[in-house]
C-alpha cells in the first residue's frame, strides 16, 4: 500500500510516539468483540447479567465461567502482524507509548513493553473486596474462587460496564496523548469513552493524528492521515515504509 511520503518524515523524527488500539486489532487474531461472543450457551445473557458489578456480586460462579470462557479464547489466539509492527515502531523511536482498550494481553505477547492497559488484563484477577491482592488466573471448575488474603471472591482484573477506569492508567494515558509528536489510532470506533477522548488530547496539544482502520470513524475527519486497511496490512507496510524492513512477525 502506498504510505504518504510526509507521513514517514514525520515518524522518523519524532522523539515521541503514543498508539492507541483497539478492538480491530484483536479481531484479525480472531478474538470478537465482547458482544459478538455471546453465543451459544451464553446467547440468552445480556452484557448486564455478565459483566457489571452487580451480577457478580449476584452470581459470582456465572460471571467466572464468562471469563473462564473468554480467556480460554484468549489462551489459542496469537498476535498478528499489526501487534509485532507496533513493537517494531516502540524499537525504532527514542519514546513510544502504547496504549490498549483491549483487555487479551496480546501485546505483550508480541513483545512490547511500555504498554498502558485502560480496561484491564483478562488474564489477571484480583479481590474483589478492598485488600487490592492481584494474582494469575487459575481455573476452578466448581466455583468461583476466594482471596487468600481475606476470602472475599476474585474477580477478573478488568473494567466493567458502570465502573471508572483505573486512575493511574487513565493519567497515564492522557500524559502521553499530551506530550507526543505523533497519536496512531488503530482499531478503534472513536466512540468508547473515555479512550476515545485521547486523539483529540493529542491533537489539541499540536500532535499529528494517524488513523489505521477498515471503515471511517467519527475521528475521521479531524486526522492528518487516514490509512483505511487491516492493521496487520497497514502497520508492517508503515514501518517498512518509515524505517525499512523490521521483524513485523
Amino acid at each position: 500500500m502506498d504510505i504518504p511520503h510526509d507521513l514517514t518524515v514525520l515518524l522518523r523524527g519524532a522523539e515521541h510516539i503514543a498508539a492507541l488500539t483497539g478492538a480491530g486489532i484483536s479481531a484479525e487474531s480472531g478474538l470478537r468483540t465482547f458482544r459478538d461472543t455471546q453465543t451459544g450457551l451464553w446467547a440468552q445473557y445480556r452484557p448486564e447479567d455478565l459483566a457489571t458489578p452487580k451480577a457478580f456480586a449476584r452470581n459470582p460462579k456465572l460471571v467466572w465461567d464468562w471469563y473462564a470462557w473468554r480467556r480460554e479464547a484468549v489462551s489459542e489466539a496469537r498476535p498478528n502482524a499489526g501487534h509485532y509492527a507496533l513493537t517494531e515502531i516502540g524499537r525504532r523511536v527514542p519514546r513510544f507509548t502504547l496504549i490498549t482498550q483491549n483487555v487479551d494481553g496480546l501485546h505483550q505477547r508480541a513483545g512490547n513493553r511500555d504498554l498502558i492497559e485502560l480496561h484491564g488484563n483478562i488474564t489477571r484477577v484480583r479481590c474483589s473486596a478492598s485488600c487490592g491482592a492481584v494474582t494469575s488466573w487459575e481455573e476452578r471448575p466448581d466455583e468461583a474462587p476466594r482471596c487468600v488474603r481475606c476470602g472475599a471472591f476474585l474477580r477478573p482484573d478488568v473494567v466493567w460496564f458502570g465502573e471508572a477506569l483505573p486512575r493511574a492508567a487513565l493519567d497515564a494515558a492522557l500524559e502521553a496523548a499530551r506530550t507526543c509528536r505523533v497519536f496512531l489510532s488503530i482499531g478503534t470506533s472513536g466512540m468508547v469513552q473515555l479512550a476515545a477522548s485521547l486523539a483529540y488530547a493529542a491533537k489539541n496539544r499540536g500532535a499529528a493524528l494517524v488513523e489505521i482502520n477498515l471503515e471511517p470513524t467519527p475521528l475521521t475527519p479531524k486526522v492528518d492521515f487516514f490509512l483505511q486497511g487491516k492493521s496487520g496490512d497497514v502497520s508492517p507496510a508503515l514501518v517498512r515504509a518509515t524505517w525499512g524492513a523490521g521483524r513485523d512477525g
